[in-house]
Parts: structure tokens; C-alpha cells; sequence
């Protein structure tokens, strides 16, 4: 690496080097193996399809989700809607099974 073109290195002092020196940058992250999974097939329509609303406990989730499942419902001939609560944002949905097994389609996300 070439530092300090067109300019004396006398002037540029014991700074230049410091800077122009190359610098090894590790990451703390992990790297481990992930298998890739092929996105969930898109539906052409949600006519006649159960709709499942998810509310992760969020404040204000549940009020967008079923807001928005309704809108879909009404608007694009949906059959039912149906939810399920987590029992907090951070603890993990026991129920995808039972989601998966009861509805078509699902809507969670996350609102403040």
C-alpha cells in the first residue's frame, strides 16, 4: 500500500502511517451453518381462505392486526378471521401448530 503519494513523508509525520497501515477487523459474530427455506406459496386470491390474526402482546398490535384482517376480509371476500395471542412479545408462540392446522393465511407483526 502506497501512503502519502505527491507528498513528502516528512510531513506527513508518524500519523500517515498509522493510518495508511492495513488493520485486521474480526467479527464478534457467530458464523454457523443455516438452511435456507423456500418462502411459503402465494395464494392468487383470499377468497374463501380463513384468515389468522397472531398478536405477538405488543401494545396496539392487536388493534392494527385486526384492523387490517377485517379490511381483507370484507374487501377480498375472506371466509373468517381468527386469533390467537403469545403471551408476551417475548416469549415464543406455542400455537404455530395449531395456527397452521386451522387457517390458510396468517398476519402478525409487531406495533408500538
Amino acid at each position: 500500500m502506497s501512503c502519502g503519494r505527491g507528498v513528502a513523508r516528512e510531513a506527513i509525520g508518524r500519523l500517515a502511517a498509522l493510518y495508511c497501515r492495513a488493520m485486521k477487523v474480526w467479527s464478534p459474530l457467530a458464523v454457523r451453518a443455516t438452511e435456507t427455506k423456500a418462502l411459503a406459496r402465494r395464494r392468487g386470491s383470499l377468497r374463501g381462505l380463513r384468515i389468522g390474526v397472531l398478536d405477538n402482546s405488543k401494545p396496539n398490535a392487536d388493534v392494527l392486526l385486526h384492523r387490517v384482517a377485517a379490511l381483507l376480509a370484507e374487501q377480498q371476500g375472506a371466509a373468517s378471521v381468527q386469533s390467537w395471542q403469545k403471551p408476551g412479545s417475548s416469549r415464543p408462540a406455542l400455537m404455530i401448530e395449531e395456527i397452521a392446522d386451522q387457517v390458510d393465511v396468517v398476519l402478525t407483526g409487531s406495533a408500538d
